[in-house]
Formats: structure tokens, sequence, C-alpha cells
């Protein structure tokens, strides 16, 4: 009996030291360990960008792909630090929320340096200068400029810097998820008025013969590559990046691609 027992005991010794190797070599090979690989591969080789994916030529899908400046800046970006981007679309108005919890890395979406957005996120610097206008009816004739539109009801894209200025004009704002919701609902009536980033304006107006983009600006402003609060580390790398692809000629290659002169 004692014998049958020392042999079982010795059995079980075995197999507990096997088991033992066996958990030692996953935990010092994370590609044996599923969980460790996923979780390094998050935080050490793909940049998370995130955007909202309906301000074009910015970004818009096209097929099942984010496409567009930023999108493609952000790739250049991500190339440059040896990593590869992963794109998350969401609400636009949800995007500092998401770098604020460590959802993304970043975040690209046509986004303008704001004393309210500082408060939350830091900014890389300037990669695009752009400018706000005014979308109007093709037949509108008493909108002209900037003071026609106080007073009138306008429409913005929830959350951005349009949304923003509109709501210093006129205590009459309409606000869209989406900016294409803003001009239909201009092409229909509903509004007078549509504040937006110009090239987004000229994109959507050129798929609407109701609408009219005015030429006068009615802010100028600049887009950077919002991060974490306090993470100045990889504030620094983009912005290396960015002086590279500025410096090589890339980055301008980039907007001229989506953006063709007038």
């Amino acid at each position: 009996m004692k014998k049958y027992f020392k042999t079982v005991f010795a059995l079980a010794m075995t197999a507990t030291m096997m088991f033992a190797v066996a958990g030692c070599g996953g935990s010092s090979d994370p590609s044996t360990n599923e969980g460790d690989g996923q979780e390094q591969a998050t935080s050490g080789d793909v940049l998370i960008m995130g955007t909202n994916a309906e301000f074009p030529p910015y970004e818009f899908y096209e097929g099942q792909d984010v496409v567009g400046i930023d999108v493609e800046i952000a790739k250049a970006v991500a190339e440059s630090m040896g990593k590869e981007l992963s794109v998350e679309d969401m609400a636009f108005d949800s995007i500092i929320p998401a770098i604020s919890a460590g959802k993304v890395d970043i975040g690209a979406a046509g986004m303008t340096v704001t004393e309210e957005r500082q408060a939350s996120v830091d900014f890389t610097d300037t990669y695009v200068k752009a400018s706000q206008v005014i979308m109007i009816k093709a037949d509108n004739t008493e909108i002209a400029g900037a003071d026609d539109v106080e007073g009138k009801v306008i429409g913005v894209q929830l959350g951005t810097t349009g949304d923003l200025y509109a709501s210093d004009v006129t205590d009459s704002v309409e606000r869209y998820n989406k900016g294409f919701e803003a001009v239909q609902a201009l092409s229909q009536g509903k509004i007078d008025a549509v504040i937006i980033d110009d090239q987004v304006a000229k994109a959507l107006a050129a798929d609407n013969e109701d609408v009219k983009v005015l030429d006068e600006p009615f802010t100028e402003e600049e887009y950077a590559i919002a991060v974490k609060k306090g993470n100045t580390e990889l504030v620094e790398q983009i912005n290396e990046a960015l002086a590279e692809l500025k410096e090589s000629g890339k980055l301008q290659e980039i907007v001229d691609k989506y953006i063709t002169a007038e």
C-alpha cells in the first residue's frame, strides 16, 4: 500500500513539475500566451486613431475602409514610429473622451485646437490650416456673409467648432450627428444656413445642387492631432514625424491628393 501511494505521489509531482515548466515557458514567450500577445500588440505595435468618418475629405468611407487626409497622415506618422495604424470610427464628440479613457491613442478628425479642448487633451503641432464657412440654399439672396446669419437658424455637426461658433451668433442652433445631415436639412428648407469646414462644405456642395458655399470665411483655424493629457512622449514623437513629413513634402502630397487647387 505504501508503495502504491509513493508511486501515485511521484506521478503527481512529475505532472506538477511539467505543468510548472509549461507555465514558465508560456509567460516568457508572448507568442504562446494569446492574452499577453494581444496586449503587447495593442500597446506596442499599433497606434489607435479615433476619428469620425463623416468629414470628407479628411475622413470618410470608401467601401469598407476609412480613408482621407487625416487617415493617410496618421498612417505616415505611425510608420515613422514603427507602428501600424488602427482606425476607430465614432461620433465626433466621443473622440476626446475616448482619448482620455485610453481607448484610443490619438484623435485625428479635422480637429481644431481650442482652449476648451486643451483642458482635456494635449495637441501636436498644426498640420493643416483650414476655415469654417457658411453654406446656404443656392437661391438664397438674404445671406451674403457672416453678419447676415445673426439670429438665423443654423445647422452644425455636433461637437465641432462650427457648433461652437454658431452659438456666438444665434440662439437657434440645430445640431446633427453628421455634416451631410445638416446639409440635407438646409436643402429641405428646415434651416437657414450651415457652418462647417471649408473643404467639407465644398465636397458636400458638389453632391447637392440646391446649396452653395459663401466665399467669405466665417473663421480661420488650425488642425492638430489630439493626445491624452500629459503624454508628452507621444506628442514629441508625432511632432517629429510631422516635421519630417512637412520637410519631405509628403504631407503636402497627401493634402493635394484630396484637395485640388481651384
